[in-house]
């Protein structure tokens, strides 16, 4: 099957794509966990909220995306529980189920809804990974996706027999030649069916052999990158069919949008074969300041006493557990290359972003816990149905973005308002389908199926 892509007419609105991100182990989830000692009886806990690892949880989301007419359901992937003071992250007991298990067992329960797996290009082969990845594809008839991260982290290699061997500057290099390979591989069977030997040699792979699987209804899964630093940006516009991105505010994401969008020529490719997605959250009220409030109640669930202090010394690098979390932020610099915190992204330069912190306490009197509120919520829409439709759709008609992956704070329902809300709102605009027009995730982004390498056709 060939997904072919219309061009928009003249004056025609931009369509909007949307995805659902399973909530997990981030900074926006509310957690059902009982309040810590000394962490105050605020801390994150909410009637509605389900098991981060049940089935059922997942089959929800799905459904309720499905339901929406969602482009696709995301799933993240954490490969060893972080550690802060050399014990584990208490927001990573929860558990995180490896992602392709769970989106096999969701092929079976949904229809047409994309399918996105977040996996390492760095701790596997891309042998294994593209075998597993076709299998999704075929099972799900053409709606996998696979979310391709990367890691330098020396504490995750542990895990891995290779250990944190790869030099953080080597890490897109790996990844780029990993998406190529496995690209390779999906394309070594001829047009008949039977399988064309493949022969890669390379900086970090060499195989050679056949692949177990035929082309997929959609050719290949639809590739996420999740990079923002310049190498991160290139190689989304060489490699990835999707962008994943928090870029927050209006004009911050129309420049990285015609940045990124600015890169594609050089490798042969159109404006409309990346689509930028930022991943945001949404509160809905009856009134503008109804949601206010709750968008309040629930970044005050979300870091409670206990991980604001958390939070801040991830920055600081030193234990400031004698600190009040209402009382104001420590005066003393930061500990650089601090090993307090093991398994997160490193802060590049701390000391800067304490001071910034500081100066933003300063100005507004903000507390620890509330300057970590302020600081550290992503990208909200946050209103009426009607005014978030609003906002959303001059988000994309403005080119600040091609959709959005909407991260609800609760499991498993968050999703459901905005789908009973907003999305009939966004159908009226004109601006989102009222049905699915075609079966591959492909065909619901708009993205045309790879075409077949030259060489690989019917055998002689």
């Amino acid at each position: 099957m060939t997904t072919s892509r219309t061009a928009p007419q003249p004056g025609a609105r931009k369509q909007i794509h949307l995805a659902a991100h399973f909530p997990g182990v981030n900074n926006t989830t509310v957690w059902d966990d009982a309040p810590s000692a000394g962490s105050g009886q605020d801390a994150a806990r909410h009637p509605s909220i389900g098991s981060q690892i049940a089935f059922s949880s997942f089959t929800h989301l799905a459904r309720t995306a499905e339901r929406g007419l969602f482009d696709f359901f995301f799933l993240a992937e954490g490969l060893r529980l972080r550690e802060h003071k050399g014990r584990i992250h208490d927001l990573d007991v929860v558990g995180r189920p490896e992602s392709l298990t769970v989106l096999n067992a969701l092929a079976a329960v949904t229809d047409r809804l994309g399918l996105a797996a977040t996996v390492n290009a760095t701790f596997n082969e891309p042998y294994e990974l593209a075998r597993r990845l076709a299998s999704l594809d075929h099972l799900s008839e053409g709606r996998a996706a696979w979310n391709v991260v990367t890691s330098s982290d020396a504490f995750t290699g542990e895990n891995f027999r290779r250990g944190g061997y790869l030099d953080r500057a080597d890490r897109y290099t790996r990844a780029a030649e990993f998406v190529a390979t496995a690209r390779e591989l999906w394309d070594a069977h001829a047009a008949d069916g039977h399988p064309v030997p493949f022969d890669h040699a390379g900086t970090h792979f060499d195989i050679r052999g056949e692949f177990t699987l035929p082309r997929s209804p959609q050719g290949h899964p639809v590739v996420i990158q999740a990079g923002d630093s310049s190498a991160g940006r290139e190689f989304a516009a060489s490699a990835a069919d999707v962008i994943f991105t928090r870029h927050s505010g209006l004009e911050a994401g129309r420049a990285f949008y015609a940045d990124v969008k600015s890169r594609l020529a050089a490798y042969g490719r159109q404006p409309d074969d990346l689509k930028i997605m930022p991943g945001v959250t949404f509160v809905l009220g009856d009134t503008a300041a109804e949601a206010q409030q709750q968008a309040v109640e629930i970044r005050r669930q979300q870091v409670s006493p206990q991980n604001a202090l958390l939070a801040l010394e991830q920055i600081w690098g030193v234990d400031l557990s004698s600190y009040d979390p209402d009382g104001p932020l420590p005066d003393i610099d930061p500990v650089p290359d601090s090993a307090l915190a093991q398994g997160r992204v490193k802060i590049a330069d701390p000391k800067a972003v304490a001071d910034k912190w500081r100066a933003l306490s300063q100005a507004k009197g903000l507390s620890i816990r509330e300057t970590v509120i302020e600081t550290t919520g992503r990208q909200s829409f946050i209103g009426t149905p009607e005014a978030v439709a609003e906002e959303m759709d001059t988000f994309v008609q403005s080119d600040a973005s091609d959709g959005f992956i909407l991260v609800p704070h609760l499991t498993p329902g968050g999703l459901d308002p905005f789908v009973d809300r907003v999305v009939p709102l966004l159908q009226e605009r004109g601006v989102f389908r009222t049905e699915y027009t075609g079966t591959t995730l492909r065909s619901h982004l708009g993205l045309p199926d790879p075409a077949r390498p030259a060489g690989k056709g019917d055998r002689a």
